[in-house]
């Protein structure tokens, strides 16, 4: 048996030893307010009617019945009918107010308790002091149903809070992962672009010295065709494979370089120049990077300088460079005091930086720092330095 299944049956056992108690105490009070031992009618009733009670779960209109016949026959077999004596339809009455419609569980409960009263009636002359006991018989399980019908609305209500939270998680997941099919495409055709522009360039080259070679030996100007067919091919299979990610309306493929850390200078002064103090700070000697690396530090950086700008609710920013052997280290930290925006943490632009850094290899983590501000930490993978290409460093 589960946990989740030993609770029920301990609290099923609970209720029915409580019923079964409130039965027999019932049974122990006489007219004139004396007190007897419980007659074995007593004893009948309480366990037939508290036999009743697990049915409430699956039938509760019939447990009602049930409960409220054995009360019924208390008056007959000269029981006096009590509160504490019909707490088996009390129960069920708060069952079945919290399981059905509250129009048929109002009509059943007051036909259970119009029954109690008129049992009462037909077999006994009542004084005033029975009228009160009378009325607080028949008000058990109007009160029960009342709280039934009132947990009813309570677990509707939180059932559908936690729908709409559902839902609410199901839409940004759904969002987020729009945005990284989004980002992912940009950055696919921002990758296009640089091959393509360097591929063009090398076609170019090739081609000029093809013709400025021509006087060389036969084996030189073959080479340099098929470099030109060679680089002519990757081309047109560049452009017929990634360039399909373009969409109508699209800009026109750059015909520069896509930026890197080397107009690290011209992005800063940008931000400057809109109220932004940026300060840099450089580690370890700068090398030249692989392309697609150094666009992505160039874009995690402006990104970062960008949502400083919008969100941070400072003036100054500080950018970080830390050169390794095998890794560039990237932090952008502010001290801003602004309260958290849909884009820091955890927002969308975050999920572009952290998709660039993985597409390189890297990794990038975000959020706000203990003494206060906001932290963007990029580790990127270099090759060895004797792999990279001679290049202008930042």
């Amino acid at each position: 048996m589960t946990n989740g299944g030993a609770r029920s049956w301990w609290r099923e056992a609970a209720v029915t030893a409580a019923a079964f108690a409130c039965c027999l105490l019932g049974g122990v009070l006489r007219a004139g307010d004396t007190v007897g031992p419980p007659p074995g009618a007593a004893y009948v009733i309480a366990v037939v009617s508290c036999a009743v009670l697990p049915l409430r779960h699956r039938a509760p209109v019939a447990a009602v019945a049930g409960t409220t016949l054995c009360g019924v026959l208390a008056q007959p077999l000269d029981l006096l009918l009590t509160p504490l004596t019909v707490a088996p339809v009390v129960i069920t009455a708060y069952s079945l107010a919290v399981r059905t419609e509250w129009r048929a569980a109002g009509a059943v409960t007051l036909t259970s308790a119009a029954l109690l009263v008129a049992s009462v009636l037909l077999f006994e002359d009542l004084s005033w002091k029975d009228a009160s006991r009378m009325a607080a018989v028949a008000a058990s399980p109007l009160v029960a149903g009342v709280l039934g019908y009132s947990t009813r609305n309570r677990r509707a209500y939180l059932a559908a809070m936690e729908e709409r939270a559902r839902r609410a998680e199901e839409s940004r997941d759904s969002e987020a992962r729009r945005r990284v099919a989004e980002e992912r495409v940009r950055i696919a055709r921002e990758l296009h672009d640089l091959v393509a522009h360097q591929i063009t360039l090398a076609n170019a080259q090739a081609t000029v010295a093809s013709h400025l070679f021509d006087v060389r030996p036969e084996q030189t100007r073959e080479s340099l065709r098929e470099l030109v067919g060679t680089t002519r091919d990757a081309l047109d299979d560049l452009r017929a494979t990634v360039g399909l990610l373009r969409q109508t309306g699209d800009a026109v493929a750059p015909s520069e370089p896509a930026p890197g850390l080397s107009r690290l200078p011209t992005l800063l002064d940008s931000f400057r120049r809109a109220g932004l103090e940026v300060s840099v700070h450089q580690e370890g000697p700068a090398r030249p990077l692989p392309p697609g690396v150094d666009l992505t530090a160039y874009r995690i950086v402006q990104e970062a300088l960008t949502n400083v700008t919008k969100h941070a609710g400072t003036g100054s920013a500080r950018v970080r460079l830390a050169w390794r052997n095998d890794r560039l280290t990237i932090t952008v930290a502010d001290d801003g005091t602004a309260p958290a925006a849909p884009d820091r943490p955890s927002g969308y632009g975050l999920i572009g930086l952290r998709e660039r850094a993985t597409a390189v290899g890297g990794h990038l983590s975000a959020g706000r720092r203990p003494e206060g501000g906001f932290l963007v930490s990029t580790e990127l993978p270099l090759p060895p330095a004797r792999d990279t290409t001679t290049g202008d460093a930042p």
